[in-house]
């Protein structure tokens, strides 16, 4: 089922479509619904009639839900939740308009939303399917999985940069992760071929291969994807890259190709003379996941140093010591260069933030976690630290304040809210308040007893009681 746009349907449709989102713009946002509801009936590949349902969806259910309401909401969708996983292989169509139905009061529903998106792949609508992975990232910032699956989504429709973007900004929680690394990878030579002009890919005209000038290189390159290459492999394919540059020196992708696999070796400097061709260039100059495979490869680099050291030498400790005060102080360095070239990005100042933090430069880092609470992707992440600043200087009942109000604003326990509560409880023990910080830890101990060590906590509250 294609996704279609307002000049490939009727007019009928067409006008329906029309008095929807004129409903929409007077607020009279049922009847908004209502309307749209029919059009994604007769059409449902319509993408501008689904993009204003959702708009009017977020009105409705949007804007001071509290807590009970959002509750009582999932609860009553639960049936239909159930109905429309029942019919997802059955009928995906049918699945994909149930689940909407569910958004019609609740907007923000992920177990909807996850129908969809599975409903808008089985149908071929990769637009559909975005919106609702949008949402589902909203709901959860730190799902390594969804954030892949959500940069995959977006390189299919040709937004190779903001998939880019989102791995970025995911590999700043888990910045070793392979998984995600291999999927900056694979996006980013999607987004090389798509530079290159090989429509055909996207088309589904052509394949990987037919691109390619000949099987040999389409063999290097499949061996070139794998996440750990053997030895004779990767000095193979550094000997082949190598020559061809000779011939091909602006060819960026080799160049990358290259600065990966001295990575890989464990040859770090050349890695980065390979990488800093690219940022010379035009081309890459302006690429974020370069900036982070850089501070990545300059990052790597230290850790080296320190597993090249003897541990039974005299001055062991003192020489790791002085490696990580010289890679902390470069990466302290390198973000703050980039919060000065983009001052209202809240993201790096959340990352400038988390790196203060980690240095013991509290007051800086209080200042940048102030900041970041307006970015809705890390807002709760960034009251969670902003708390831990004020308890490292003993500002105790500012940390509680800061908990409590993430805590309100957290509305699904998962293990986000856990550290929320966590923190909180322990926060109150500092504060002397043993029975309101137990309570803390017993909200835990009910749904997760192995989570840190509440288990020992409460364990040993109710036997001093006894």
């Amino acid at each position: 089922m294609a996704e279609k746009t307002l000049n490939e349907i009727s007019r009928e449709v067409r006008l329906l479509y029309q008095k929807g989102t004129d409903a929409l713009l007077r607020e009279n946002i049922d009847y908004a619904i209502d309307l749209l509801n029919q059009v994604l009936q007769k059409e449902p590949g319509l993408i501008d009639a689904r993009k204003a349902l959702r708009s009017a969806q977020h009105k409705k259910s949007g804007g001071g839900r509290g807590l009970l309401k959002k509750v009582w909401s999932s609860a009553s969708a639960s049936p239909q939740i159930a109905k429309a996983q029942i019919a997802l292989h059955r009928n995906p169509a049918e699945a994909l308009h149930i689940a909407e139905q569910v958004l019609n009061n609740d907007a923000t529903n992920s177990a909807a939303h996850r129908i969809i998106v599975e409903a808008a792949n089985a149908l071929q609508m990769p637009r559909t399917a975005l919106m609702s992975l949008e949402q589902l990232i909203l709901n959860s910032p730190k799902d390594k999985d969804l954030a892949i699956q959500y940069a995959y989504a977006l390189a299919e429709v040709g937004e190779t940069g903001r998939a880019e973007h989102v791995l970025v900004e995911i590999s700043r929680f888990m910045p070793n992760d392979p998984d995600i690394a291999q999927a900056l990878k694979n996006v980013s030579a999607r987004k090389t071929l798509d530079e290159g002009g090989y429509d055909a890919l996207s088309s589904g005209e052509g394949s990987y291969r037919d691109i390619l000038r000949n099987e040999s290189e389409a063999v290097s390159l499949e061996q070139e994807q794998r996440v750990q290459k053997s030895e004779d492999v990767a000095d193979r394919l550094i000997r082949e890259y190598e020559a061809r540059l000779k011939t091909e020196p602006g060819n960026l992708r080799l160049l990358r190709s290259l600065g990966e696999l001295y990575t890989q070796k464990k040859q770090f400097d050349r890695a980065l003379e390979y990488y800093g061709k690219i940022k010379a260039s035009e081309a890459g100059s302006g690429d974020p996941s370069l900036d982070a495979a850089i501070a990545e490869t300059t990052v790597r680099r230290y850790e080296h140093e320190i597993e090249k050291l003897d541990p039974t030498d005299p001055e062991y400790s003192a020489k790791v010591d002085a490696i990580n005060a010289e890679k902390m102080n470069f990466q302290i360095t390198e973000c703050r260069k980039r919060v000065e070239r983009f001052p209202t990005d809240l993201s790096i100042r959340f990352e400038m933030g988390v790196l203060y933090f980690q240095a013991g430069k509290i007051s800086e880092a209080i200042q940048e976690f102030q900041k970041a609470q307006a970015n809705p992707h890390r807002r709760i992440v960034a009251m969670n630290y902003l708390a831990q600043c004020f308890a490292k200087r003993k500002m105790y009942d500012l940390a509680a304040r800061t908990l409590q109000n993430a805590i309100k604003e957290k509305t699904v326990f998962d293990d986000e809210k856990k550290d929320l509560i966590y923190n909180l409880g322990s926060v109150l023990e500092n504060m002397g308040k043993k029975e309101e910080a137990v309570e803390q830890f017993k909200l835990i101990y009910e749904t997760d007893i192995g989570y840190r060590d509440v288990a020992a906590k409460v364990d040993a509250y109710y036997e001093g009681r006894a």
